[in-house]
């Protein structure tokens, strides 16, 4: 019979769960590594004891750093099966986590099947569906609407739920006051701000954030705290309601410690690139180390359509700099729902900035398959470059296409390759180029 009642309170009376040896050996750490780093809050393993068929992952800056896609129906594309497709594709490719970010329809058997079927972390964010679950607008919902369709969540069995705890009645007078150019972009946010502004109340996830531990405690889900003060622009990143937002989340994750339920803290955003190191430190002091969620950071405002590449580069450098946990963006961001080929898009480009930054961290083995890859270039042997490739269906269709003359070649060198040169000098041998 289980003995605690969340990761970090096992860890907290020194048991090991079958959790924290699944990230042990995926980390290649040991049990006591992580139990240590779970009690202190630096490593969270987002697991609802309710999700059974859960391949567990851990989150830490100190880790390999995991990956995040965002899928769900809205009234524009509201078809689930496409949707499932889509997780289970972002699964094959590597994803750690899954967060449903339906605000369309019969929401809860699409996220109760994403549970029974899915095996990466299953996030949600309560705010989007109590609008959906009680079909009622938004003025009209309560405090203790909100809280319930946290609990629904909870029971549900998702791992984590992203909660915008940290925006109160303050922060009304600080948008109003400073004047960003635009304003509130997180979702949730937004409606929480809209919220307060109709009924004239404080923030119900704020009020009852002891409640929600509960909650949260009870089915051993992790809170994602959200930062809906994020930069939406390049000229609102780093200002004062981004950063007072970020100390209330310092605080509210000390609380949450307090009862043994584990944290996560959402940043940036849009954010130049000089920028984002500095957060990622700041963060880590405000927040004592809690790992860090990063949609990003997006370095230009100016690509739409290839924002996939705009945040990779932010999230490399987020990272490489304490990132332990990076939310795709895709290259429909800012302009559609997410396709099929987005999605694979979004997640590439994810994984290349995440094992870029592993590799700077010096994460154990993260550089293995780069030095397999060098050795297999310089032999030449195309079947282990493939099996080294982050996409190599992409790879092998783009040599496919253009096939070389010579298999020891590329259709760009021929026998001007330098590597084929040096291989054929180093051997004595004579050199053809003509």
């Amino acid at each position: 019979m289980r003995t605690y009642t969340t990761q970090m309170d096992a860890a907290r009376k020194g048991i090991t769960t079958p959790e924290m040896e699944a990230v042990a050996k995926k980390e290649y750490r040991t049990t006591e590594e992580i139990r240590e780093l779970v009690a202190k809050g630096q490593v969270a393993i987002c697991a609802n004891k309710l999700h059974t068929c859960l391949q567990p992952n851990g989150v830490g800056s100190m880790l390999r750093t995991k990956i995040n896609v965002n899928l769900g129906v809205s009234r524009d594309c509201k078809d689930y099966d496409v949707e499932m497709r889509k997780v289970m594709a972002a699964v094959d490719m590597g994803a750690e986590a899954i967060m449903d970010l339906s605000s369309h329809g019969n929401t809860q058997p699409f996220r109760q099947k994403l549970v029974r079927e899915c095996p990466a972390m299953i996030g949600t964010v309560p705010v989007y569906d109590s609008v959906i679950h009680y079909q009622r607008d938004l003025a009209t919902l309560t405090a203790r609407d909100f809280i319930d369709v946290v609990r629904l969540h909870a029971q549900d069995g998702v791992d984590f739920v992203t909660l915008h705890c940290g925006i109160t009645r303050k922060t009304i007078d600080q948008i109003r006051l400073h004047k960003r150019k635009m304003n509130i972009v997180s979702r949730g946010g937004s409606l929480v701000f809209a919220w307060m502004s109709m009924t004239g109340e404080e923030n119900p996830f704020y009020q009852y954030f002891d409640e929600i531990l509960d909650i949260c405690r009870e089915y051993d889900v992790t809170i994602s705290l959200g930062d809906a003060c994020r930069p939406g622009c390049l000229a609102d990143a780093s200002d004062v309601c981004q950063i007072e937002e970020l100390v209330r989340l310092g605080e509210l994750t000390k609380r949450a410690w307090a009862k043994d339920v584990q944290v996560m803290v959402e940043g940036p955003g849009h954010m130049p690139l000089d920028q984002i190191e500095a957060n990622m430190k700041l963060q880590q002091t405000i927040c004592m180390g809690a790992p860090f969620y990063v949609l990003g950071p997006i370095v230009t405002d100016i690509a739409p359509g290839y924002d996939h590449i705009t945040s990779a580069i932010g999230g490399a450098v987020a990272a490489s700099a304490g990132a332990a946990f990076l939310c795709y963006v895709t290259p429909a961001e800012h302009l559609a729902l997410p396709n099929v080929d987005d999605v694979k898009q979004g997640i590439i480009a994810s994984k290349i900035a995440a094992h870029a930054a592993d590799i700077a961290k010096k994460v154990p083995h993260a550089r293995d398959l780069d030095d397999a890859m060098a050795d297999a270039r310089r032999t030449f042997d195309w079947e282990k470059q493939w099996a080294c490739s982050i996409d190599p269906e992409t790879a092998k269709a783009i040599r496919a296409d253009r096939s070389p003359e010579h298999d020891d070649s590329c259709s760009m060198c021929g026998k001007f390759c330098a590597v084929r040169s040096m291989n054929k000098a180093l051997n004595g041998e004579y050199i053809d180029i003509l």
